[in-house]
């Protein structure tokens, strides 16, 4: 029988995902293969939730930059508290 995951929980996968992605350059496929095991999911349902996640993000992409900036600075802080929180590095 199949999990269910939370809002909360794919945001976590996705975040963790995309963040692999920019930090070692590699695929989304690969990122998922690393990423999703740690996080008790398959590769396939994280790759399936970060494509889902950016179709929604095309409305934000259009943000002024100083926007993007703040986000961006957010999104850092919490992935560093996830990092260690989980002791991913």
């Amino acid at each position: 029988m199949p999990k269910k995951f939370d809002q909360d929980a794919k945001d976590r996968v996705v975040r963790l995902v995309e963040d692999r992605i920019v930090a070692e350059n590699v695929s989304l496929q690969e990122a998922c293969k690393i990423v999703a095991p740690k996080l008790g999911v398959s590769w396939h349902t994280a790759a399936q939730w970060t494509q889902v996640a950016r179709r929604g993000r095309g409305a934000f992409l259009n943000a002024c930059p100083q926007d993007l900036e703040v986000e961006n600075v957010r999104l850092r802080r919490e992935n560093q508290e996830l990092c260690d929180t989980h002791e991913f590095r």
